[in-house]
């Protein structure tokens, strides 16, 4: 009977996690830009609501940005050298085409589709690149503390109980 409840009890906590932290990982897209023909490259990109699309450049003889149309995110004004993110929370799915300022009328220009995904279960989303999110991991990380604790405190109860019957 021992050797039931203790493979049973093994077998339950080698599981891992049990899947309750099955999320999606967020990824970053980097767009940067290509000077001597005065484009974003890649033009175009497909990501997952939850990404990140980050606008990275430097050491360019000429000033760019990134200005979505319709003002969903705006990298502020044309630099030589950014570091920009925007975050697409979920429940952003669609087409969004961005450009640079001083350099729309020479086609500098691009889009990002944003694929609809199921959210996570960590609360509220937030499309600011700051934002942390130690209080998921710190959730999570109780979770699987307190399952880990009741099964040792069942497997000490059966093992207690087998050795006043036995």
């Amino acid at each position: 009977m021992k050797a039931v409840i203790v493979a049973a009890v093994m077998l339950i906590l080698l599981q891992g996690n049990l899947g309750l932290d099955i999320q999606q990982e967020a990824e970053t897209h980097v767009v940067t830009v290509d000077s001597t023909q005065l484009r974003f490259t890649p033009s175009t990109l497909t990501i997952n609501e939850g990404d990140t699309l980050r606008f990275v450049w430097g050491g360019q003889a000429l000033p760019h940005n990134s200005v979505e149309e319709n003002g969903v995110f705006d990298s502020g004004d044309p630099e030589r050298e950014l570091d920009y993110g925007h975050v697409f929370d979920y429940d952003s799915a669609g087409t969004y085409s961005f450009f640079c300022e001083p350099h729309e009328a020479v086609g500098m220009a691009g889009s990002v589709t944003v694929l609809d995904v199921e959210a996570p279960n960590v609360g509220e989303q937030n499309n600011s690149l700051g934002a942390s999110t130690n209080d998921a991991n710190t959730t999570s990380t109780t979770t699987q503390l307190q399952l880990a604790v009741g099964f040792l405190v069942l497997f000490a109860a059966a093992m207690w109980r087998a050795r006043i019957y036995d």
